[in-house]
């Protein structure tokens, strides 16, 4: 009961909120003049707000914005023994910091060094923070650039990259970041600029306390779908969620600008229906996850379980059982990554459940900006086949969705798996270097290595504790994912922009497949099961399933 009336809050929240941000985005975000500010950037930066871009120079735009995001953080991380407010931490060693300035730049934040004392607070605030606000303007960036290639007809422009991103940041994602930091503040999450406190306990033992710019961090981290922590142990951390209703917050923080994207979609095609119909299709899907999480995680099969009523090892007794679970999920499903409690102690199942929500392409909801393009591959899969069932030319949004548009399609859904796939393999193949840090052995030490590069990949960054990421091995091997995991779907969503924005409209008719109603929320719903099913049932039946089964 405690763990459904909190999902009922969170939920009840965020559709509530989606609707006036969802709508604030969409008038940001669509067109409209430049303000003084934004005019004066533009200016400095040597860039003409009004010429629109293709496809090509759209993507061009954006991975030169995200090579020149590496190497200025690189030389924050490598280089932070110089800078101020280090807390006498110096740089860090330069395999460590290229993984890390990847794993910030792609949205994942897989932290491969403990933050406590890995980083400082001006590296914390001019490099992760500022990388945060950036790779979720990213992602945004790109679902624009798909949604205007439906809109749009006979035309290769698809507006310009730095113009949303420049409006993503400074009109969306810093008055959200303020907002929430001062309301994370009076629950009691720290901020100040302090260093290292040693105290003596009343044990008599000695206990040393960070200070630093926590909750100026934190919604950042959560609503971008960064999900690094400030502490090794993220949301787990008292100074970073100290209470049952910190951690409701928190989980509103992290499901909310996604869910709102989905509202600003329909602002910016023109119909409500099919956001409402996208928006259905997220909470089956969402709903399917945390009832299958709920049950592996209050599930009683072992002694120690049976006896406390519940999974409650390594779950924070603040928080409990419900509330960690209702976090993990959100965070898995939502491609944030963060964690309030320890995923490798969830039941067999449990982090199966986790694992699943990665695997299903992070679309319930999903990323910023990712979570809708990807939501929108399922649609447009679900189109096609439901097309091909009852005879007629698939269409969407009056737009063909022919041969050349679902190469698009196929290559971006068979991205992941393969890169998922390839590198666990690699990584077995490889005793010594990469099956080595698996922590556990057996179908849970599998489970390990398939949900690190699934996180990997799937730029959500969470991780089960018992695998060792920091090594050459996988620092390499992670970068590599990464990259193909962020980029290579982004590239293939702007060219499937490029190649609708230049269709002609069609005439809607009596045989067209209506892209809305129970029908089609059903048709959408299972292509994104069973697309996720087939690719990764394999994987999944040999780690949790077989590990649940034993």
């Amino acid at each position: 009961m405690a763990a459904w009336m909190q999902a009922l809050l969170v939920i009840a929240v965020v559709v509530a909120l989606h609707v006036p941000l969802g709508d604030y985005m969409a008038r940001q975000l669509d067109g409209g003049r430049h303000l003084k500010l934004e005019r004066a950037f533009y200016r400095l930066c040597g860039i003409d707000p009004d010429r629109e871009q293709n496809w090509k120079h759209y993507l061009l735009a954006l991975l030169a914005f995200t090579v020149m995001s590496i190497a200025v953080l690189f030389g924050l991380l490598v280089g932070q023994g110089h800078l101020p407010w280090s807390r006498g931490i110096g740089g860090m060693p330069w395999r460590t910091a290229l993984h890390t300035v990847v794993s910030f730049t792609t949205n994942t934040s897989w932290q491969n060094y403990v933050p406590e004392t890995g980083t400082g607070h001006f590296v914390v605030m001019a490099g992760l923070g500022v990388q945060a606000f950036a790779s979720a303007a990213v992602g945004i960036c790109a679902a624009l650039a798909l949604i205007r290639g439906l809109v749009r007809h006979d035309t290769e422009e698809l507006g310009n990259f730095w113009v949303d991103l420049v409006r993503t940041v400074f009109r969306v994602l810093v008055p959200i970041a303020v907002v929430a930091g001062l309301l994370l503040i009076g629950l009691g999450v720290e901020q100040n600029l302090g260093g290292n406190h040693t105290f003596t306990t009343v044990t008599g033992g000695q206990q040393t306390l960070i200070g630093g710019p926590v909750a100026s961090w934190e919604p950042v981290k959560l609503f971008s779908g960064d999900g690094g922590g400030f502490f090794n142990a993220s949301s787990a951390h008292p100074f970073e969620n100290p209470t049952p209703l910190s951690n409701l917050v928190e989980i509103v923080l992290m499901l909310l600008i996604p869910t709102a994207f989905i509202r600003t979609y329909g602002r910016m095609i023109g119909s409500l229906r099919q956001a409402w119909t996208l928006l259905a299709v997220v909470g089956i899907l969402f709903a399917l996850l945390l009832g299958a999480g709920a049950l592996a995680q209050s599930g009683t099969h072992s002694t120690v379980a049976a006896a406390v009523g519940g999974q409650n090892e390594g779950t924070e007794t603040r928080i409990g059982v419900p509330g960690s679970t209702l976090f993990g999920v959100s965070a898995t499903a939502s491609a944030d990554g963060a964690g309030a409690a320890s995923y490798d102690s969830f039941s067999s199942l449990g982090g199966g459940v986790l694992l699943a929500a990665m695997m299903l392409g992070e679309i319930a909801p999903g990323g910023t900006g990712s979570g809708l393009y990807g939501l929108l591959i399922a649609v447009l899969i679900a189109v096609f086949v439901g097309g091909l069932m009852v005879g007629r030319t698939p269409e969407y949004l009056r737009k063909r969705i022919g041969f050349g548009e679902m190469r698009y399609v196929v290559m971006y859904a068979l991205v992941a798996p393969t890169v998922i796939l390839a590198c666990t393999a690699i990584s077995i193949a490889l005793p010594q270097d990469g099956a080595a840090s698996m922590g556990n052995p057996g179908p849970h030490g599998l489970t390990e290595l398939i949900y690190a590069y699934t996180s990997n990949t799937q730029s959500n960054g969470s991780a089960m504790s018992g695998f060792n990421g920091a090594t050459d091995f996988h620092n390499g091997l992670m970068v590599v994912a990464m990259l193909l995991g962020r980029y290579v779907p982004m590239a293939f969503v702007l060219a499937l922009a490029g190649r609708l924005a230049k269709q002609r409209p069609g005439v809607v008719t009596v045989g067209t497949l209506r892209a809305s109603g129970i029908n089609f929320i059903t048709l959408a719903t299972g292509a994104a099961l069973i697309l996720a099913l087939l690719n990764f049932l394999p994987a999944l039946a040999l780690g949790p399933l077989a590990e649940g089964l034993m």
